[in-house]
């Protein structure tokens, strides 16, 4: 703002977004640095202190996984299923419940292909 001179101005604006971009870059980089990290095992050995809860949340998550996993088993109504995986939060139980929904499915298919066989088709 301090210049009048409109080329002047257009090269000050074009090294701002030069520089913003290489910002932008450079902050995609650490970002892409920090989401692609191994596996936090050498982190767990230097962080005891949390190692112990987190083991115990993770078998806490397992068991209720194996839990949801035997209820699915009694469902038999896809409705049922889906309404269920509208309700669940983890993914993991999502993913449960989709592959019982995607069994069931089958099931039905199976059942409607065999149904004139057994009609005495």
């Amino acid at each position: 703002e301090a210049t009048l001179d409109l080329a002047e101005r257009r090269r000050i604006r074009s090294a701002i977004r030069e520089l913003q971009r290489q910002e932008l870059e450079r902050d995609e980089e650490a970002l892409a640095s920090k989401r692609f990290r191994p596996e936090r095992g050498s982190h767990r050995q230097d962080d005891k202190e949390n190692w112990p809860r987190s083991r115990c949340l993770e078998e806490d998550q397992q068991m209720a996984l194996a839990a949801l996993s035997r209820q699915l088993e009694t469902i038999t109504d896809v409705e049922e299923l889906t309404k269920l995986l509208r309700a669940a939060g983890e993914y993991e139980e999502r993913k449960l419940i989709r592959a019982a929904i995607r069994k069931l499915r089958a099931e039905e298919i199976e059942g409607e292909a065999l149904s004139p066989c057994l009609r005495g088709g």
